[in-house]
């Protein structure tokens, strides 16, 4: 595959925006409990508006409350646009209830499914056919090909958020540093560790819904990972599994794990007095 173009063919879809806050206690406590009303009453409208684009719709923005130092709310949004996520953080913040929040981080990406099994086959037909790389034959095929993938996986790239417990996210890279460069390894050895890696995540199929999200050019890493599951001991072991796959234990490189409890929109009003 040397002579073949090194990057993997993507499927985007949808723009995805994470926010972690921290919530004043002290601010919210000195608020009388006619004004609170007022702020969730006004918070609950404008949130269940983001929430989904109709009643019964798949969710595209939903609340957890973040467990550790690291705060106290993770909202995620799942939008069409990333003028549609700006639009939600404006929105936001035109509510009372956003004078009590604190962004301690955001993370911006894109939902991403990586190709690097058709994209050998991809690659390969193209050639086939005589044409030459980056031609105009080269590039529809290419686009053929990608089009008939994202037709077969469309609630894969366009996702609802899975209506779970729990959730962590956190964001990776692959290292590329002067002995161990993930972006000089052969195609086909990145093909084949991928291969091995994705069968891992497959075994957990049954018990833990992932997104990936590509962040290159947008965020600060190159991916960020979405897990949701019923119980979140099995984070913990999918990821120590997979910590001693080749991909994972050579050229990984990990941020900050986050870890989040669901919090129905309309429980927001429980949660500000302390009950989940």
């Amino acid at each position: 595959m040397s002579e073949f173009p090194p990057v993997p063919l993507t499927l985007e879809g949808s723009s995805l925006l994470h926010q972690f806050f921290s919530f004043d206690w002290k601010a919210w406590r000195a608020c009388g409990q006619a004004e609170r009303n007022e702020i969730v009453s006004e918070a609950l409208a404008a949130l269940k508006k983001l929430e989904r684009k109709e009643e019964g719709a798949p969710a595209r923005t939903a609340i957890f409350s973040e467990l550790g130092h690291k705060g106290d709310l993770i909202l995620m949004h799942f939008r069409e646009s990333f003028e549609a996520l700006n639009q939600v953080e404006l929105d936001l913040a035109q509510t009372r209830f956003y004078d009590f929040l604190t962004l301690k981080h955001s993370y911006v990406s894109v939902v991403e499914l990586g190709l690097y099994e058709s994209t050998r086959k991809t690659y390969e037909a193209a050639d086939a056919k005589g044409f030459a790389q980056h031609s105009p034959e080269w590039n529809a095929e290419i686009e053929a090909s990608l089009k008939r993938a994202g037709d077969a996986m469309a609630s894969r790239v366009f996702p609802a958020i899975p209506e779970t417990k729990y959730m962590c996210f956190y964001p990776m890279d692959r290292k590329r540093g002067e002995q161990v460069n993930w972006y000089t390894v052969p195609f086909a050895d990145r093909q084949r560790m991928m291969h091995l890696h994705g069968l891992i995540g497959r075994r957990y199929g049954d018990v833990v819904k992932q997104i990936i999200s590509g962040s290159i050019g947008m965020d600060d890493w190159e991916w960020g990972v979405n897990l949701f599951a019923e119980d979140p001991v099995v984070f913990k072991k999918l990821i120590y599994e997979m910590r001693f796959d080749e991909v994972s234990a050579v050229y990984a490189l990990f941020g900050q794990f986050f870890l989040g409890v669901r919090l129905p929109v309309e429980r927001l009003a429980l949660w500000v007095e302390g009950k989940l």
